[in-house]
């Protein structure tokens, strides 16, 4: 029997969409929208936990055949892609938790942006010397770094997938060939973004706007052939073209825009690697805490959370003010260390004492359960570094998505992925969108004659927040969690894991419960739920609030009593779903 060619296929695909009234492309779009208040899933063989509905499909069409988990991450990215282009995709980075059912091993992936080779401390500073503003170093090619997240799925598909690579890509190739109606958190997200400077490139201006300007709006019916075609060539040769190849000039090429052009080279994308580092895992109460290391802050500032409750007895408190308060000061003395001492391993050298528990017992001591402290400064860890820093103030913007996959053989992944800010770089080839990851970088190289951790520098991969998350009892996992939100992620995960773990909470109250968030400033707290009912009290214990929106997109799957519960935050238009 001769298996037909990829190209045979597609077309085949497509002739059978296009004859049923697109109706591939219109299977999910009625499913769920945002906002909309969900209903934990149940299931007991194999989940998804997505942001985007078609994603989800893609990923649970890929388990229902006999994929991996690792399989389904590669159909369910290249999706989200498509539909969320805004968050994520090949143009960016990622981290991925891979729990190995059959060799009980939790391995950690490290798929995040590097710097080029030509980078110095002195990248974003301007004509007078100076660190350009935020939003000035964010548009155009130098804010992009290397791609990590095809490499990521490649490396992973390689170890642990068990689907042909090709069959993978197919979903996102045909729904960016026959089409997809723009959902309205994409179209909310565009017309948010023309302020930003999101129709300055013709490309993405083409892709996004009508011809009179206007951004397109939701049930907009939209068709992305170039990404098709870079799919097809990846779909055939892996991520070669990407790394050395066609894409890989075009990526060049586009970075080089008229408006602060960017330093990539093509050495700089065929020299990029897939770091597996160790986990970092904590014990909290009779659970073990697993996150990724640096150089994303996550699992580290979690664990610091983390451990530094573990004195107190939340659970009798429930999600009280006086749980809140301590969550709050918790959380300021974490950001503290984070803003110190973390940043890419491979160029700083990180305390090893950081989730020493004397050493957290010790930094817990200084909350006051009656009195809010102001900005904590950090602490002094054992085996302290000898090099010595400056803190970083950068603050990542939101961005990003999350999901989280059970296959039916009990592997586990949970992946957080992103272009940074919403839309990245503006800059667009292919059809897919550039990250700003550079600018996840502090802009200032030094402060008050000592350097920042997380300055620039060649080949340097940027401080993260990403939390991807897996938790354990007994050496077997139960919960897989993480969220998007820039540097508020670690405030959404472990808020979320803590009402699981310490209050009973369903993994769907969790995850919907009000935000409460502090990251060594001003708390915010939700706006328009019950987190900002707690306004007077917390002021009255010294704490400086805020009210605003707070849209986290956490996505989790809790393993319990051999079933799957799937959640999806209600403040996006992601869904759980599984057999």
């Amino acid at each position: 029997m001769i298996r037909p060619g990829l190209t045979q296929i597609i077309s085949l695909l497509l002739l059978s969409a296009t004859a049923s009234g697109s109706a591939l492309a219109e299977t999910t779009t009625s499913v769920d929208t945002e906002n909309v208040i969900r209903t934990a899933v149940v299931s007991s063989n194999a989940m998804v936990s997505a942001a985007n509905p078609r994603a989800v499909k893609a990923g649970v069409d890929v388990l229902a055949a006999g994929g991996t988990a690792a399989d389904a991450a590669v159909a369910v990215q290249m999706m989200l892609n498509l539909v969320e282009p805004q968050s994520s995709g090949i143009g960016g980075g990622a981290f991925m938790l891979y729990w190995n059912a059959k060799d009980k091993q939790l391995l950690t992936y490290d798929g995040r942006e590097k710097a080029p080779a030509s980078a110095t401390p002195e990248y974003f500073f301007g004509d007078d010397g100076k660190p350009v503003k935020w939003w000035d170093a964010v548009v155009g090619g130098r804010s992009v770094g290397v791609p990590g997240t095809l490499k990521l799925l490649e490396h992973v598909h390689s170890q642990h997938g068990r689907q042909p690579w090709r069959d993978l890509l197919l979903p996102a190739i045909v729904n960016a060939e026959v089409g997809f109606r723009i959902s309205p958190r994409l179209a909310d997200s565009i017309a948010g973004a023309q302020e930003r400077k999101l129709d300055l490139f013709e490309t993405t201006r083409n892709y996004f706007f009508n011809q009179d300007g206007t951004p397109k709006r939701a049930g907009t019916y939209l068709k992305n052939p170039e990404f098709a075609r870079a799919l097809r060539e990846i779909a055939s040769d892996g991520s070669a073209p990407f790394y050395s190849g066609r894409i890989a000039r075009d990526i060049v090429e586009a970075v080089k825009t008229e408006i602060n052009p960017g330093e990539l080279t093509l050495a700089d994308l065929a020299g990029y690697n897939v770091i597996e580092r160790p986990p970092v895992c904590v014990p909290y109460r009779a659970f073990q805490v697993c996150g990724m290391g640096p150089p994303t802050s996550g699992g580290l500032t979690m664990g610091q959370i983390l451990l530094m409750l573990e004195n107190h007895d939340l659970p009798s408190m429930g999600p009280s003010v006086e749980a809140w308060h301590l969550f709050i000061e918790a959380a300021k003395l974490a950001y503290a260390d984070r803003a110190l001492y973390m940043a890419d391993t491979d160029f700083v050298d990180i305390p090893e004492g950081l989730l020493n528990k004397d050493y957290l017992t010790e930094r817990a001591s200084l909350i006051n359960t009656q009195m809010a402290m102001q900005k904590a400064e950090a602490g002094v860890p054992p085996q302290d570094s000898a090099m010595r820093f400056s803190p970083d103030t950068q603050i990542e913007r939101a961005g990003t998505s999350h999901f989280s996959i059970v296959d039916q053989y009990g592997n586990i992944v949970s992946m957080t992925t992103t272009i940074e800010t919403g839309f990245g770089s503006r800059v667009m080839t292919n059809g897919f969108l550039l990250n700003n990851e550079l600018t996840d970088f502090s802009r200032a190289a030094e402060k008050d004659g000592l350097p920042i951790a997380n300055r620039v520098e060649a080949n340097k991969r940027p401080r993260s927040s990403m939390s991807p998350t897996i938790v354990f009892k007994d050496n077997e996992p139960m919960i897989a969690i993480g969220s998007p939100g820039g540097s508020r992620i670690i405030n959404y995960v472990t808020k979320s894991v803590i009402a699981i773990l310490d209050w009973g909470m369903e993994p769907q109250a969790a995850i919907d419960m009000p935000h409460v968030v502090n990251r060594n400033g001003s708390t915010d707290l939700e706006e328009n739920t019950g987190a900002a009912l707690h306004q007077a009290d917390l002021e009255k214990l010294g704490h400086e609030i805020k009210v605003r929106k707070l849209t986290s997109g956490l996505h989790a799957i809790v393993i319990k009593d051999n079933e799957l519960f799937g959640a999806a935050d209600s403040r996006r238009e992601g869904i759980a779903a599984g057999f």
